[in-house]
């Protein structure tokens, strides 16, 4: 993969913005976090044309909607409001993400063969709906379509097995069980029971998730 030197940059900023969770002044937590996915975004294009295919082009729409979603959540200590809007932020970037893989060209034979491996898929998500499901209120309609939505992504990635190169295959699963752990810490953190170290939790899955889909995605196409 080209560009090793823009790897460390993403892993610089999402390590800083991990550090500056939680510090009085807002901007500096801020500024690292809006800028991990235009890191991972620049080599996204280093390495892949996203105009030359459909699906190089959805998956800088991921990006750009995680982008939205990451800005957006930071206001929510101000007006929780914005937890809605980046909430359907990223519910558009893992609709993007889902699309991706799976449209990846092959034949489907995990979801007509082995529809077995889909069964742990299938039990955490009605875990961690029915842990949920009391505390959520107003916003159980949402969070069950969320996790409905993150879940089918989950699936996706595991559909692109024996379509893939092993290499793009574990990096690409690998990164998406991370994100639904990550939005699981969040949903548990704020509707659950809040632990004190959740920022952490939340920040290190996340943005080592969207590093591997990412570069898992580029080593699908590499040569």
């Amino acid at each position: 993969m080209k560009n090793s030197s823009l790897s460390f940059l993403y892993f610089l900023i999402g390590i800083l913005a991990i550090i500056l969770l939680d510090q009085p002044s807002f901007y500096p937590g801020f500024i690292a976090k809006a800028l991990i996915i235009p890191a991972l975004g620049i080599l996204f294009v280093v390495n892949l044309n996203p105009f030359s295919s459909r699906l190089h082009m959805l998956m800088l729409a991921g990006l750009l909607f995680s982008w939205a979603g990451d800005i957006t959540l930071e206001f929510t200590r101000a007006n929780e409001n914005f937890f809605i809007i980046g909430l359907v932020c990223f519910l558009l970037a893992h609709i993007m993400y889902l699309v991706v893989f799976f449209k990846t060209p092959g034949k489907n034979t995990i979801l007509n063969k082995r529809t077995y491996l889909l069964l742990p898929v299938l039990i955490y998500g009605i875990a961690l709906v029915s842990y949920l499901f009391k505390d959520l209120a107003a916003m159980r309609v949402p969070v069950i379509l969320y996790a409905a939505v993150i879940l089918s992504m989950l699936t996706g990635a595991i559909n692109r097995k024996d379509k893939v190169n092993g290499v793009s295959f574990y990096m690409v699963l690998t990164g998406a069980i991370l994100f639904v752990i990550s939005d699981s810490a969040i949903a548990v953190d704020k509707f659950g029971h809040h632990f004190g170290s959740s920022g952490i939790v939340i920040m290190s899955t996340y943005f080592v998730a969207q590093y591997l889909i990412v570069t898992g995605y580029i080593y699908q196409h590499r040569k």
